[in-house]
Protein backbone atom coordinates (compact mmCIF):
# COMPACT_ATOMS: atom_id res chain seq x y z
CA UNK A 1 0.00 0.00 0.00
CA UNK A 2 1.43 3.39 -1.03
CA UNK A 3 1.93 6.30 1.36
CA UNK A 4 -0.94 8.27 -0.20
CA UNK A 5 -3.33 5.31 0.00
CA UNK A 6 -2.42 4.72 3.65
CA UNK A 7 -2.87 8.43 4.43
CA UNK A 8 -6.28 8.43 2.70
CA UNK A 9 -7.34 5.32 4.64
CA UNK A 10 -6.38 6.94 7.95
CA UNK A 11 -8.21 10.13 6.98
CA UNK A 12 -11.38 8.20 6.11
CA UNK A 13 -11.18 6.30 9.43
CA UNK A 14 -10.94 9.57 11.37
CA UNK A 15 -13.78 11.05 9.36
CA UNK A 16 -16.07 8.11 10.16
CA UNK A 17 -15.60 8.69 13.91
CA UNK A 18 -16.05 12.44 13.54
CA UNK A 19 -19.12 11.98 11.41
CA UNK A 20 -20.95 10.30 14.30
CA UNK A 21 -19.33 12.76 16.73
CA UNK A 22 -17.52 10.14 18.79
CA UNK A 23 -14.00 10.52 20.14
CA UNK A 24 -12.51 7.01 19.74
CA UNK A 25 -9.97 7.31 22.59
CA UNK A 26 -12.60 8.40 25.11
CA UNK A 27 -15.09 5.85 23.79
CA UNK A 28 -12.62 2.97 24.22
CA UNK A 29 -11.83 4.13 27.77
CA UNK A 30 -15.52 4.21 28.70
CA UNK A 31 -16.12 0.83 27.07
CA UNK A 32 -13.19 -0.70 28.99
CA UNK A 33 -14.49 0.73 32.28
CA UNK A 34 -18.00 -0.56 31.56
CA UNK A 35 -16.78 -4.07 30.74
CA UNK A 36 -14.67 -4.13 33.90
CA UNK A 37 -17.73 -2.98 35.85
CA UNK A 38 -19.83 -5.88 34.51
CA UNK A 39 -16.96 -8.28 35.31
CA UNK A 40 -16.79 -7.07 38.93
CA UNK A 41 -20.57 -6.86 39.39
CA UNK A 42 -21.02 -10.49 38.31
CA UNK A 43 -18.90 -11.60 41.25
CA UNK A 44 -20.14 -8.96 43.71
CA UNK A 45 -23.77 -9.96 43.04
CA UNK A 46 -23.00 -13.64 43.72
CA UNK A 47 -23.22 -14.40 39.99
CA UNK A 48 -26.70 -12.91 39.61
CA UNK A 49 -27.44 -12.80 35.88
CA UNK A 50 -30.53 -10.69 36.59
CA UNK A 51 -28.42 -7.88 38.05
CA UNK A 52 -25.82 -8.22 35.30
CA UNK A 53 -28.47 -8.05 32.56
CA UNK A 54 -30.13 -5.04 34.17
CA UNK A 55 -26.78 -3.28 34.43
CA UNK A 56 -25.93 -4.14 30.83
CA UNK A 57 -29.27 -2.67 29.72
CA UNK A 58 -28.55 0.51 31.69
CA UNK A 59 -25.10 0.77 30.14
CA UNK A 60 -26.63 0.25 26.71
CA UNK A 61 -29.09 3.06 27.43
CA UNK A 62 -26.22 5.20 28.70
CA UNK A 63 -24.15 4.73 25.54
CA UNK A 64 -27.23 5.53 23.46
CA UNK A 65 -27.76 8.74 25.43
CA UNK A 66 -24.08 9.59 24.96
CA UNK A 67 -24.40 9.15 21.19
CA UNK A 68 -27.54 11.33 21.07
CA UNK A 69 -25.98 14.10 23.20
CA UNK A 70 -22.84 14.00 21.07
CA UNK A 71 -24.88 14.96 17.97
CA UNK A 72 -26.07 18.25 19.52
CA UNK A 73 -23.81 21.19 18.78
CA UNK A 74 -22.09 23.05 21.65
CA UNK A 75 -23.87 26.24 20.56
CA UNK A 76 -27.19 24.54 21.18
CA UNK A 77 -26.10 23.54 24.69
CA UNK A 78 -25.14 27.14 25.34
CA UNK A 79 -28.56 28.37 24.23
CA UNK A 80 -30.37 25.74 26.30
CA UNK A 81 -28.35 26.15 29.50
CA UNK A 82 -30.74 28.53 31.37
CA UNK A 83 -33.76 26.46 30.37
CA UNK A 84 -32.20 23.17 31.48
CA UNK A 85 -31.18 24.77 34.78
CA UNK A 86 -34.69 26.16 35.33
CA UNK A 87 -36.29 22.79 34.55
CA UNK A 88 -33.89 20.99 36.89
CA UNK A 89 -34.63 23.44 39.72
CA UNK A 90 -38.41 23.05 39.26
CA UNK A 91 -38.08 19.26 39.35
CA UNK A 92 -35.97 19.44 42.53
CA UNK A 93 -38.65 21.51 44.22
CA UNK A 94 -41.32 19.05 43.03
CA UNK A 95 -39.37 16.24 44.70
CA UNK A 96 -39.79 17.95 48.08
CA UNK A 97 -43.54 18.25 47.48
CA UNK A 98 -44.58 15.01 45.75
CA UNK A 99 -41.42 12.90 45.51
CA UNK A 100 -41.32 9.23 46.48
CA UNK A 101 -39.77 8.31 49.83
CA UNK A 102 -37.15 5.55 49.76
CA UNK A 103 -35.17 4.56 52.88
CA UNK A 104 -36.26 7.73 54.65
CA UNK A 105 -35.17 10.08 51.83
CA UNK A 106 -37.42 11.87 49.33
CA UNK A 107 -35.28 11.86 46.16
CA UNK A 108 -37.36 10.33 43.38
CA UNK A 109 -40.05 11.49 40.97
CA UNK A 110 -42.30 8.83 39.47
CA UNK A 111 -43.70 8.93 35.93
CA UNK A 112 -45.70 5.74 36.44
CA UNK A 113 -43.63 3.53 34.11
CA UNK A 114 -40.32 4.74 35.56
CA UNK A 115 -38.82 6.92 38.28
CA UNK A 116 -35.75 9.13 38.25
CA UNK A 117 -33.71 11.48 40.43
CA UNK A 118 -33.91 15.14 39.30
CA UNK A 119 -30.68 15.79 41.21
CA UNK A 120 -28.88 13.85 38.45
CA UNK A 121 -30.12 16.44 35.92
CA UNK A 122 -28.66 19.19 38.09
CA UNK A 123 -25.20 17.59 37.85
CA UNK A 124 -25.30 18.67 34.19
CA UNK A 125 -27.44 21.78 34.55
CA UNK A 126 -25.29 23.41 37.24
CA UNK A 127 -22.00 23.60 35.28
CA UNK A 128 -23.92 24.48 32.10
CA UNK A 129 -25.61 27.42 33.82
CA UNK A 130 -22.51 28.87 35.48
CA UNK A 131 -20.43 28.38 32.31
CA UNK A 132 -23.20 30.13 30.35
CA UNK A 133 -23.22 33.03 32.79
CA UNK A 134 -19.42 33.41 32.75
CA UNK A 135 -19.12 33.05 28.97
CA UNK A 136 -19.35 36.78 28.17
CA UNK A 137 -17.90 38.05 31.46
CA UNK A 138 -14.41 39.37 32.12
CA UNK A 139 -12.16 36.61 33.46
CA UNK A 140 -10.96 36.16 36.12
CA UNK A 141 -14.47 36.94 37.44
CA UNK A 142 -15.09 40.03 39.56
CA UNK A 143 -16.47 39.89 43.11
CA UNK A 144 -19.94 40.80 41.82
CA UNK A 145 -19.80 37.98 39.26
CA UNK A 146 -18.65 35.53 41.94
CA UNK A 147 -21.52 36.58 44.18
CA UNK A 148 -24.09 35.88 41.45
CA UNK A 149 -22.42 32.52 40.71
CA UNK A 150 -22.66 31.68 44.41
CA UNK A 151 -26.40 32.42 44.41
CA UNK A 152 -26.91 30.23 41.32
CA UNK A 153 -25.02 27.48 43.14
CA UNK A 154 -26.63 27.81 46.54
CA UNK A 155 -30.32 27.17 45.85
CA UNK A 156 -30.10 23.75 44.09
CA UNK A 157 -27.49 22.55 46.59
CA UNK A 158 -29.66 23.44 49.58
CA UNK A 159 -32.77 21.89 48.00
CA UNK A 160 -30.87 18.66 47.26
CA UNK A 161 -29.42 18.54 50.78
CA UNK A 162 -32.96 18.98 52.13
CA UNK A 163 -34.14 15.68 50.54
CA UNK A 164 -31.76 14.66 52.30
CA UNK A 165 -29.03 13.67 49.83
CA UNK A 166 -25.78 15.15 51.12
CA UNK A 167 -23.58 13.14 48.76
CA UNK A 168 -25.31 14.36 45.60
CA UNK A 169 -25.52 17.89 47.02
CA UNK A 170 -21.72 17.88 47.44
CA UNK A 171 -21.23 16.67 43.85
CA UNK A 172 -23.59 19.35 42.48
CA UNK A 173 -21.80 22.02 44.52
CA UNK A 174 -18.41 20.86 43.28
CA UNK A 175 -19.59 20.79 39.64
CA UNK A 176 -20.35 24.51 39.93
CA UNK A 177 -17.25 25.30 41.98
CA UNK A 178 -15.05 23.63 39.34
CA UNK A 179 -16.42 26.04 36.71
CA UNK A 180 -15.57 29.01 38.93
CA UNK A 181 -12.08 27.68 39.66
CA UNK A 182 -11.40 27.02 35.97
CA UNK A 183 -12.51 30.59 35.22
CA UNK A 184 -9.47 31.71 37.18
CA UNK A 185 -9.72 33.15 40.69
CA UNK A 186 -6.76 34.17 42.81
CA UNK A 187 -5.16 31.81 45.31
CA UNK A 188 -5.60 34.50 47.94
CA UNK A 189 -9.37 34.34 47.46
CA UNK A 190 -9.32 30.53 47.50
CA UNK A 191 -7.37 30.50 50.78
CA UNK A 192 -9.73 33.11 52.21
CA UNK A 193 -12.81 31.08 51.33
CA UNK A 194 -11.17 27.93 52.69
CA UNK A 195 -10.43 29.69 55.97
CA UNK A 196 -14.01 30.97 56.15
CA UNK A 197 -15.36 27.47 55.54
CA UNK A 198 -13.16 26.10 58.31
CA UNK A 199 -14.44 28.76 60.71
CA UNK A 200 -18.13 28.13 60.00
CA UNK A 201 -17.82 24.32 60.03
CA UNK A 202 -18.82 24.12 63.73
CA UNK A 203 -21.99 26.05 62.86
CA UNK A 204 -22.78 23.73 59.94
CA UNK A 205 -22.58 20.78 62.32
CA UNK A 206 -25.87 21.83 63.94
CA UNK A 207 -27.69 21.66 60.58
CA UNK A 208 -26.68 18.06 59.86
CA UNK A 209 -29.06 15.15 60.41
CA UNK A 210 -28.19 12.78 63.24
CA UNK A 211 -27.16 10.00 60.86
CA UNK A 212 -24.86 12.41 58.99
CA UNK A 213 -23.18 13.40 62.25
CA UNK A 214 -22.80 9.71 63.08
CA UNK A 215 -21.06 9.07 59.76
CA UNK A 216 -18.51 11.81 60.41
CA UNK A 217 -17.81 10.57 63.95
CA UNK A 218 -17.50 7.02 62.61
CA UNK A 219 -14.87 8.19 60.09
CA UNK A 220 -12.46 9.05 62.91
CA UNK A 221 -13.26 6.03 65.08
CA UNK A 222 -15.30 3.25 63.43
CA UNK A 223 -14.57 0.95 66.40
CA UNK A 224 -16.77 3.11 68.63
CA UNK A 225 -19.78 1.24 67.21
CA UNK A 226 -18.41 -1.88 65.47
CA UNK A 227 -21.80 -3.55 65.04
CA UNK A 228 -23.69 -0.38 64.12
CA UNK A 229 -22.46 2.76 62.37
CA UNK A 230 -18.88 1.49 62.08
CA UNK A 231 -19.78 -1.93 60.68
CA UNK A 232 -19.66 -0.92 56.99
CA UNK A 233 -16.22 0.63 57.05
CA UNK A 234 -14.70 -2.06 59.30
CA UNK A 235 -15.85 -4.84 56.97
CA UNK A 236 -14.70 -2.81 53.97
CA UNK A 237 -11.20 -2.45 55.39
CA UNK A 238 -11.09 -6.18 56.16
CA UNK A 239 -12.01 -6.95 52.53
CA UNK A 240 -9.43 -4.54 51.11
CA UNK A 241 -6.66 -5.72 53.44
CA UNK A 242 -7.32 -9.41 52.80
CA UNK A 243 -6.91 -8.92 49.04
CA UNK A 244 -3.18 -8.30 49.32
CA UNK A 245 -1.15 -7.67 46.19
CA UNK A 246 -2.84 -10.02 43.72
CA UNK A 247 -6.20 -10.67 45.42
CA UNK A 248 -8.03 -13.88 46.24
CA UNK A 249 -9.15 -14.32 42.65
CA UNK A 250 -12.32 -13.50 40.75
CA UNK A 251 -15.41 -15.08 42.39
CA UNK A 252 -13.30 -16.09 45.41
CA UNK A 253 -13.97 -13.16 47.72
CA UNK A 254 -15.46 -13.99 51.10
CA UNK A 255 -16.58 -10.64 52.57
CA UNK A 256 -19.24 -10.09 49.90
CA UNK A 257 -20.14 -13.70 49.15
CA UNK A 258 -20.63 -14.55 52.82
CA UNK A 259 -22.57 -11.28 53.27
CA UNK A 260 -20.21 -9.69 55.80
CA UNK A 261 -19.82 -6.61 53.56
CA UNK A 262 -23.04 -4.52 53.23
CA UNK A 263 -23.95 -2.73 49.99
CA UNK A 264 -21.38 -4.83 48.14
CA UNK A 265 -22.96 -4.22 44.72
CA UNK A 266 -23.39 -0.46 45.15
CA UNK A 267 -21.48 1.88 47.47
CA UNK A 268 -18.84 -0.65 48.61
CA UNK A 269 -18.15 -2.47 45.36
CA UNK A 270 -14.57 -1.15 45.31
CA UNK A 271 -13.91 -3.27 48.41
CA UNK A 272 -14.98 -6.34 46.40
CA UNK A 273 -12.57 -5.27 43.65
CA UNK A 274 -9.67 -4.94 46.09
CA UNK A 275 -10.42 -8.26 47.78
CA UNK A 276 -10.69 -10.31 44.59
CA UNK A 277 -8.29 -8.48 42.25
CA UNK A 278 -5.90 -7.16 44.88
CA UNK A 279 -3.77 -4.05 44.86
CA UNK A 280 -2.79 -4.59 41.21
CA UNK A 281 -6.42 -4.83 40.05
CA UNK A 282 -7.38 -1.77 42.08
CA UNK A 283 -4.53 0.24 40.55
CA UNK A 284 -5.58 -0.81 37.04
CA UNK A 285 -9.11 0.38 37.76
CA UNK A 286 -7.86 3.72 39.07
CA UNK A 287 -5.56 4.12 36.04
CA UNK A 288 -8.55 3.69 33.72
CA UNK A 289 -10.33 6.46 35.62
CA UNK A 290 -7.23 8.66 35.31
CA UNK A 291 -6.92 7.87 31.60
CA UNK A 292 -10.51 8.96 30.96
CA UNK A 293 -9.95 12.10 33.04
CA UNK A 294 -6.78 13.02 31.17
CA UNK A 295 -8.48 12.61 27.78
CA UNK A 296 -11.43 14.75 28.88
CA UNK A 297 -9.14 17.47 30.24
CA UNK A 298 -7.22 17.46 26.95
CA UNK A 299 -10.49 17.96 25.07
CA UNK A 300 -11.33 20.80 27.47
CA UNK A 301 -7.98 22.48 26.82
CA UNK A 302 -8.69 22.42 23.06
CA UNK A 303 -12.24 23.84 23.33
CA UNK A 304 -13.07 26.82 21.14
CA UNK A 305 -14.66 29.25 23.59
CA UNK A 306 -15.09 30.02 27.28
CA UNK A 307 -18.42 28.21 27.64
CA UNK A 308 -17.23 24.90 26.19
CA UNK A 309 -13.87 25.05 27.98
CA UNK A 310 -15.43 25.65 31.38
CA UNK A 311 -18.26 23.15 30.85
CA UNK A 312 -16.10 20.25 29.65
CA UNK A 313 -13.49 20.92 32.34
CA UNK A 314 -16.14 20.83 35.07
CA UNK A 315 -17.82 17.68 33.72
CA UNK A 316 -14.44 15.94 33.56
CA UNK A 317 -13.49 16.84 37.13
CA UNK A 318 -16.96 16.00 38.47
CA UNK A 319 -16.74 12.50 36.98
CA UNK A 320 -13.39 11.91 38.66
CA UNK A 321 -14.60 13.48 41.90
CA UNK A 322 -17.36 10.86 42.17
CA UNK A 323 -14.79 8.09 41.86
CA UNK A 324 -12.49 9.86 44.34
CA UNK A 325 -15.27 10.25 46.91
CA UNK A 326 -16.40 6.63 46.58
CA UNK A 327 -12.93 5.11 46.86
CA UNK A 328 -12.06 7.54 49.67
CA UNK A 329 -15.06 6.51 51.76
CA UNK A 330 -14.54 2.77 51.10
CA UNK A 331 -10.93 2.89 52.33
CA UNK A 332 -11.89 5.01 55.35
CA UNK A 333 -10.43 8.39 54.36
CA UNK A 334 -13.79 10.13 53.82
CA UNK A 335 -17.22 9.86 55.48
CA UNK A 336 -19.76 7.48 53.95
CA UNK A 337 -21.94 9.75 51.80
CA UNK A 338 -23.60 7.28 49.42
CA UNK A 339 -21.86 8.27 46.18
CA UNK A 340 -21.64 5.30 43.73
CA UNK A 341 -18.45 4.33 41.90
CA UNK A 342 -19.07 5.42 38.28
CA UNK A 343 -19.71 2.53 35.85
CA UNK A 344 -18.86 -0.04 38.54
CA UNK A 345 -21.62 0.30 41.16
CA UNK A 346 -25.03 -1.15 40.31
CA UNK A 347 -27.47 1.65 39.47
CA UNK A 348 -29.32 3.41 36.68
CA UNK A 349 -29.89 7.16 36.82
CA UNK A 350 -26.27 8.04 37.57
CA UNK A 351 -25.04 6.09 34.52
CA UNK A 352 -27.39 7.98 32.21
CA UNK A 353 -26.38 11.40 33.57
CA UNK A 354 -22.67 10.52 33.38
CA UNK A 355 -22.97 9.33 29.79
CA UNK A 356 -24.91 12.46 28.87
CA UNK A 357 -21.96 14.45 30.22
CA UNK A 358 -19.51 12.44 28.13
CA UNK A 359 -21.75 13.00 25.11
CA UNK A 360 -21.42 16.77 25.67
CA UNK A 361 -17.63 16.45 25.95
CA UNK A 362 -17.49 14.48 22.68
CA UNK A 363 -19.75 17.03 21.01
CA UNK A 364 -17.37 19.84 21.94
CA UNK A 365 -14.39 17.93 20.55
CA UNK A 366 -15.84 16.56 17.31
CA UNK A 367 -17.80 19.67 16.31
CA UNK A 368 -14.64 21.71 16.80
CA UNK A 369 -12.72 19.35 14.51
CA UNK A 370 -15.38 19.56 11.81
CA UNK A 371 -15.44 23.34 11.96
CA UNK A 372 -11.67 23.55 11.68
CA UNK A 373 -11.40 21.02 8.81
Amino acid sequence: MSFHENHLKQKLARFSWDRIHIDPILFIGLLALSCLGIFILYSASNQSMVMVKNEALRLGLGFTVMLVFAQISPKRYQDLAPWVFGLGLILLILVLAVGQVDNGARRWLSLGFMRFQPSEIMKLAMPMMIAWYLNDKILPPTKKTLLICSLILLVPVLVTAKQPDLGTAIVIACSGIFVILLAGISWRLILGLGTLLALITPLLWHFLHSYQKERILTLFNPERDPLGAGYHIIQSKIAIGSGGLLGKGWLNGTQAHLKFLPEHTTDFIFAVTAEELGFIGSVILILIFLGILSRCLYISSQAQNTFTRLLTGSLSLTFFLSAFFNIGMVIGLLPVVGIPLPFISFGGTSIVSLMAGFGIIMSVHTHKKLLSS
